[in-house]
């Protein structure tokens, strides 16, 4: 049977992992493909889908890792390398995934929410676009490499708490 520490610790790669890989692939499919739509298409594609984001399994995922990878390093205090391992994760996560998230992408986010796309004419269609999306990407880009190591860095917790659990 399985610690609850060992729960812990699996459920937390579980869920970075997750994280992770929602970041990336939306780094390698969703933001390539709205490179080729138009202005006011990529402006309702980027509203709509921040506003049907906003759901139960996405904060899950999203909060879930910040509760489940500060559970498991306060569970890990006193573990060497894997608690060094696991506060690394955890740090990462919040100040780049959450950080950048909530500090950037979320004021990005609302602030094209705000906007009534139906007013808009071509030219204030591409001002918007060029006011938002560069700057979402970029940030986006940056979440995704701090959820990329954050995911790195629980691994090596978990390979390093069960390693020394084989040597004991």
């Amino acid at each position: 049977m399985q610690s609850p520490k060992s729960i812990f610790l699996i459920t937390a790669l579980i869920i970075s992992g997750l994280n992770a890989g929602f970041y990336f692939a939306w780094q390698v499919s969703v933001i390539p493909g709205t490179k080729k739509i138009g202005h006011t298409a990529f402006l309702e594609t980027m509203q709509s889908i921040n506003r049907a984001i906003l759901n139960p399994a996405f904060f899950a995922i999203f909060l879930g890792g910040l509760i489940l990878l500060l559970w498991t390093t306060i569970q890990l205090y006193g573990e060497g390398r894997s608690f060094n391992y696991s506060l690394a994760a955890l740090a990462l996560y919040v100040f780049g995934t959450l950080g950048i998230t909530i500090g950037g992408n979320v004021p990005l986010n609302n602030m094209l929410d705000a906007v009534n796309l139906e007013s808009l004419d071509v030219y204030s269609a591409k001002q918007l676009r060029h006011q938002f999306e560069g700057r979402w990407n970029r940030l986006h880009l940056l979440r995704t490499i701090f959820a990329l190591l954050s995911f790195l860095m629980i691994a090596l917790s978990n390979a390093s708490y069960f390693l020394s659990l084989n040597n004991e």
